[in-house]
């Protein structure tokens, strides 16, 4: 019997090992298991379940985390998440739960088949939850940001008749032979607009180019070439060194330009110039890049090598006429024309006097847009009529007796403040903050700040001021509507005289000022003004941005008795005259100058409520004026040579009405009591530390009554040694600080969120030799622009190991004790806006990425410099640029190069040439900016 039972395992064995290397014995194995284990492995998949809900709910609140930056999920881990949803849609559940009320083994062939068949499914399900999970537990990565875009969008209305030329422009661009293009028509006719949508446009062919950029030329007179160069920068995001000559950053940038696939669109081109003295390469065919001007003239277009290539604008016909006519009408008004022939014949009147010219439309139609009654359309179309015949035989453009009756509709205060803005350049932008500050001098707002930005609000609505691009700050007048309010100025019983921007060299005559209200010689070269100008009548003077101005005459304000606006900012004079007879003065501006004192009467002008002499080099003394004007509301000492250094002189108590203060001091005690002083306390904005001798630390929380600091600058107090932003009473709104000359500067200490430093977007650091390191920035999570000069001890800007002092509470936790704390208090504890508050707080030590918002490092001159930071992910990085560092051997690029913002590495080619790349995928030569 042994011996049949021997032979017979003999004869099987070769069998059950051709099983075993089939693996089917382990599959049987596994069927079996399946199947006597099915409650044990449901037990099993119930607690993986529960882990996989924590892990879950930690990677949706990360990739949450990295939505609120606009950040986009990571491609793994969206995949990742639909597989769990998959997994969760899957009817295992009810299937076990029909099992459960079988409880035999075999009660039948039917039903243990089915027990077979659902043990599979259990063990299936619970392989893959424990893959999902610990799938879940290795990412590191939830998000990144998308691509940068090509095109920064414009501002566009509605837009009617243009779809011809605009199908025509992209002919032309498409076609090889049309590198340059030129639109020209009359002023009004639409051609901003047309550029403007084809700006926007261009976003649809995001893979034929590598930046589009929009530039407002208006070279009536003179070319704003730094303006240009700004745009360029800015839209390439390169720094900009305001100490850097044009001719040196025109050759910087055709060589940035001339690296990328670009599309330059230059409006309102007046007078030819040289592409390259500002900074844009000629495109030729080889380069595939394009530019496209508009003009009104149509040899413009020809001089700036648009022979080629050229679209004449066409007035808009009746039917599209009509159409935008009616966009700008309310509803009333449209259903009155269509019930009433008399509004319609007289709707009709207006649109045909407008000759076809959008911009007058526009203008117009807004003005009627409230029109109901056939009574209000007679009055508004006679009074367009009556425009049109009394003015059709005195030379006088056209286009201004069409648009007069939408300045007629403005309020007094409307029409003034209008005029006003006549004052400025026609090229560039006007600061809102200035004009309602130039306004509120005048007595065009009766003391309500508020009333001017609704006024500015107002004017905006009637089309007759523009909001400046993206910027919210700025606002723009269309070169139309400025002469139309010069021409409008002459129907007045004012008289403006108005030269600004136009190259000049010398002041008009002496002549031209004497009977004139308000006078704009602003952005020209004029050298002096040593006349005596008898203008007894002006009230506006603006003088600034005349770099080469350091002269005025003795007695150039003897006969300006009821001037209240004085801008003599960013000129190159020493002294002001005595100006006693200034006494209607209200604003008067200094800054950027080179005066080294005050007048010694300045006193005696007691209306004088704004007074700005920040960044005064070399002023000594203001020989105590500043506190004998009693109205002064805003007085701006920052960054001025003359400080308070006794604490005897800060006697600024008596200024009751002040409201913005920046101050320069030069003392720790003045600093103690400017801090105890409430009310002086609580109106700085702008504190200049310098020369503070025996100061040897900060401790921010101490300043803790300057509770509107912005802006912070501390220079030259050679004791100083540390610099505390601590987490007491964080109530700071610090955005911007600077850290200059300060030779015994060892330690800036920076507490745990929320700190001191939390707000600040700008760190400037230069010529502070013992610091070694700035790791600390690491904990600026709103900083956006980092600039490292002349610091010869420093040899990294992140000294890092990987023992992170700085853990937090995850990091504590083994990571399933982090997925259950964070499925513990997922679905419970929520803020006021529903949001899960634990989310952030318990993932944010993972979550958390170092620098999210930093668009610009610049490092110059720091000699010792070896590195940077290891490499990690900066997410909104544009622009690093390097200068003299020679000992700096690597760019800290994470090993993903998940910099996916980044535009320009700027530096020398012997540097770019010695790089060490810490990753396999190195960068884009393209990148790189050569200086």
């Amino acid at each position: 019997m042994a011996e049949a039972i021997s032979a017979a395992g003999s004869c099987l064995e070769p069998l059950y090992g051709c099983l075993e290397s089939t693996g089917m014995l382990d599959a049987a194995a596994r069927e079996v298991a399946a199947f006597l284990r099915v409650k044990a492995n449901w037990d099993d998949l119930e607690k993986g379940r529960d882990n996989l809900r924590a892990v879950e709910t930690t990677i949706r609140a990360r990739v949450a985390a990295e939505e609120d930056k606009l950040n986009v999920c990571h491609p793994q881990v969206q995949v990742w998440l639909r597989r769990v949803g998959e997994l969760r849609r899957d009817t295992i559940d009810e299937d076990y739960g029909s099992l459960l009320k079988f409880s035999c083994l075999c009660q039948c062939t039917v039903h243990a088949r089915r027990r077979a068949c659902i043990g599979k499914r259990v063990v299936e399900a619970l392989e893959e939850v424990k893959n999902l999970t610990e799938e879940g537990r290795r990412f590191k990565k939830f998000g990144f940001k998308p691509p940068p875009e090509i095109v920064n969008h414009l501002p566009q209305i509605e837009t009617f008749g243009l779809e011809s030329m605009l199908t025509l422009l992209h002919d032309f661009l498409e076609k090889g032979d049309s590198n340059i293009i030129g639109v020209w028509g009359q002023g009004g006719i639409g051609k901003t607009t047309l550029l403007h949508v084809f700006n926007n446009d261009l976003e649809k062919k995001a893979h034929d180019y590598q930046v589009v950029i929009f530039i407002e030329v208006s070279n009536s007179e003179t070319l704003n070439t730094v303006e240009i160069q700004q745009t360029i920068s800015d839209r390439l995001n390169l720094p900009w060194n305001e100490s850097e000559t044009v001719d040196k950053r025109a050759k910087f940038l055709v060589k940035a330009l001339s690296r990328k696939r670009f599309v330059v669109l230059l409006d309102d081109v007046r007078k030819k110039f040289r592409l390259e003295d500002v900074g844009i390469p000629t495109p030729d065919t080889n380069s595939q890049s394009k530019l496209i001007l508009t003009s009104r003239y149509k040899e413009v277009c020809f001089q700036m090598g648009a022979q080629k290539s050229r679209i004449e604008m066409q007035i808009l016909d009746n039917d599209a006429a009509w159409n935008l006519f009616l966009s700008k009408l309310s509803n009333e008004a449209v259903e009155s024309l269509s019930s009433n022939n008399t509004v319609r014949e007289r709707a009709m009147e207006i649109i045909l006097s407008c000759g076809g010219l959008p911009l007058a439309l526009n203008v117009i139609g807004t003005s009627v847009a409230g029109l109901e009654g056939p009574k209000e359309w007679t009055l508004a179309a006679d009074a367009i009529n009556n425009n049109m015949y009394k003015y059709k035989n005195d030379g006088v453009d056209e286009m201004f007796y069409r648009l007069k009756y939408s300045y007629d509709r403005l309020t007094a205060t409307q029409q003034q403040c209008f005029l006003y803005c006549t004052l400025f350049p026609e090229y560039g932008s006007i600061s809102k903050e200035q004009l309602v500050d130039y306004w509120l001098a005048e007595g065009l707002l009766l003391d309500d700040c508020g009333k001017g930005y609704q006024i500015i609000h107002d004017l905006i609505s009637a089309c007759l001021l523009q909001t400046s691009g993206s910027m919210s700050s700025k606002l723009k007048m269309h070169h139309v509507i400025r002469h139309l309010g010069l021409w409008l100025v002459n129907e007045t019983d004012q008289k403006f005289l108005v030269q600004a921007g136009m190259a000049l060299d010398t002041a008009p005559s002496v002549e031209e000022w004497k009977e004139a209200t308000r006078i704009s010689i602003m952005s020209n070269d004029i050298k002096e003004l040593s006349f005596s100008p008898q203008c007894r009548s002006l009230t506006t003077l603006l003088v600034q941005n005349n770099p080469k101005l350091d002269n005025l005459g003795s007695e150039f304000f003897k006969f300006m008795r009821s001037l209240t606006v004085l801008d003599l900012s960013y000129t190159a004079i020493t002294s002001l005259p005595e100006c006693e007879t200034l006494v209607a003065l209200q604003h008067l501006n200094l800054s950027h100058t080179l005066i080294t004192r005050l007048p010694e009467r300045l006193w005696l002008l007691k209306e004088l409520r704004h007074l700005d002499l920040s960044v005064t080099v070399a002023l000594e003394d203001t020989l105590n004026n500043c506190s004998k004007l009693l109205k002064l509301r805003v007085l701006n000492l920052f960054r001025s040579h003359y400080g308070i250094h006794d604490v005897d002189d800060l006697n600024l108590d008596s200024l009751k009405a002040l409201m913005f203060l920046g101050i320069t001091i030069y003392a720790e005690d003045v600093l103690k009591k400017l801090n105890k002083t409430s009310p002086l306390a609580k109106s700085t904005y702008r504190l200049n530390l310098k020369y503070c001798g025996e100061m040897q630390s900060i401790k921010i929380s101490d300043l803790n009554h300057l509770v509107h600091l912005e802006e912070l600058y501390v220079e030259s107090c050679y004791d100083l040694n540390t610099l505390v932003a601590d987490a007491e009473l964080t109530t700071s709104g610090l955005e911007l600080l600077t850290l200059s000359v300060l030779p015994s500067l060892e330690n800036v200490i920076v507490a745990p969120m929320p700190h001191h430093f939390q707000h600040i977007r700008k760190l400037v650091i230069s010529k502070c030799p013992k610091l070694k390191d700035i790791t600390w920035v690491l904990k600026l999570e709103m900083l956006e622009r980092l600039v490292v000069t002349h610091c010869d001890g420093m040899l990294k800007i992140i000294e890092e190991d990987n023992s992170d002092g700085a853990k937090t509470m995850l990091d504590h936790l083994s990571e399933e004790q982090e997925d259950n704390a964070v499925a513990e208090h997922s679905g419970d504890e929520r803020n006021g806006d529903g949001k899960s508050v634990c989310k952030n707080e318990l993932s944010e030590g993972k979550t958390r990425i170092d620098f999210p918002k930093l668009r610009l490092i610049v490092l110059t001159d720091v000699k010792k410099l070896r590195s940077i930071c290891k490499p990690r992910d900066f997410p909104s990085l544009e622009t690093i640029r390097v200068e003299d560092c020679p000992n700096l051997r690597s760019i800290p690029l994470s090993s993903t190069y998940n910099c996916r913002k980044l535009k320009q590495v700027c530096g020398s080619a012997e540097w770019w040439e010695k790089l060490e790349w810490e990753n396999d995928e190195g960068m884009d030569g393209k990148l790189f900016i050569p200086i």
